[in-house]
């Protein structure tokens, strides 16, 4: 896949999200006020804060998107990841008032009779969102993209939440007043936990975190199955944005030419990044195959 293929499928990943939220945002808080449901109100002003998470995504992904500099040899792709952690944070942030707003309303017993445009209004966002996770992962995915993934799950979080919400609503609505802030904070708990996924996934990948094994095992594979490759003496990984960034050392023949090896570990590069769409970079260091040597490293 192409460079500006990747970036244009994951533009369009964003601006559906983006406008998309920003009805779903509408409706529920007009539901919400209009509707007398605290909750639904509460599910609208968390859709206002992803508007916080979708906008950095979108800036995340233009840096990206830069060419190399001096400054940056390595590319701007890691800014994927630092939204990535924003986009946590915003959902760890949301789970939290969720979580506090519930509490309060239990020991007040604070509870409102809520309208059917309230329920109608949960029911309508847990589809729309579930089917939004579904479109976001599968072009996040095929892209490994962290900024998508982290706005794919942001998206999964929010249709867990609005099942809450729709429960909650429900009971309220025939009756049982006390379910809608209970439900509301039973899933603050199942949004804590996918904003640590998020967290986890963003740092791994700042911290030059190892790809899948899987992944790494068949670069190496592709790497030895070169004529004249004796063997994959080392291989490491980084991710960097959509892309992953390679770093190989090859046992050779110590009696091959420069001009030699060097065709080779071009045709090693090529076989690579014909075969894995994903790989933005791959160096490579020659060592002699008849030698035991000490890799010198100061990490």
């Amino acid at each position: 896949m192409e460079r500006s293929e990747r970036y244009g499928k994951a533009d369009y990943i964003i601006q559906v999200g983006f406008w998309v939220n920003a009805f779903l945002m509408v409706m529920k808080l007009a539901a919400g006020y209009y509707g007398g449901s605290e909750a639904v109100f509460a599910d609208g002003m968390e859709s206002a804060c992803d508007f916080i998470a979708i906008l950095s995504t979108m800036i995340a992904l233009k840096i990206g998107r830069m060419p190399y500099d001096d400054n940056h040899p390595y590319g701007h792709g890691r800014a994927e990841s630092l939204s990535a952690i924003l986009v946590a944070l915003i959902i760890f942030s949301t789970g939290g008032w969720i979580l506090y707003k519930s509490v309060t309303s239990i020991i007040r017993a604070d509870y409102q009779t809520p309208q059917l445009m309230a329920v109608a209004a949960a029911f309508v966002t847990i589809i729309i969102k579930e089917w939004l996770y579904r479109f976001s992962m599968k072009t996040g995915s095929r892209l490994q993209s962290p900024a998508l993934l982290a706005v794919a799950k942001d998206h999964r979080k929010d249709a867990i939440t609005s099942v809450a919400t729709l429960i909650g609503v429900s009971g309220a609505y025939f009756g049982f007043a006390m379910l809608d802030p209970l439900a509301a904070g039973l899933t603050a708990f199942f949004i804590f936990h996918i904003g640590w996924e998020t967290f986890h996934s963003a740092a791994h990948d700042l911290m030059d975190g190892q790809p899948e094994g899987e992944f790494i095992t068949a670069v190496s594979a592709v790497a030895e199955g070169v004529d004249g490759v004796e063997h994959v003496h080392e291989i490491r990984g980084r991710r960097s944005g959509q892309y992953i960034i390679i770093d190989l050392k090859l046992d050779m023949d110590p009696e091959m030419t420069v001009k030699r090896s060097h065709d080779i570990a071009l045709t090693v590069k090529k076989l690579i990044f014909e075969q894995f769409h994903n790989v933005g970079d791959v160096m490579i260091h020659i060592n002699p195959h008849d030698e035991d040597h000490e890799d010198l490293i100061r990490l």
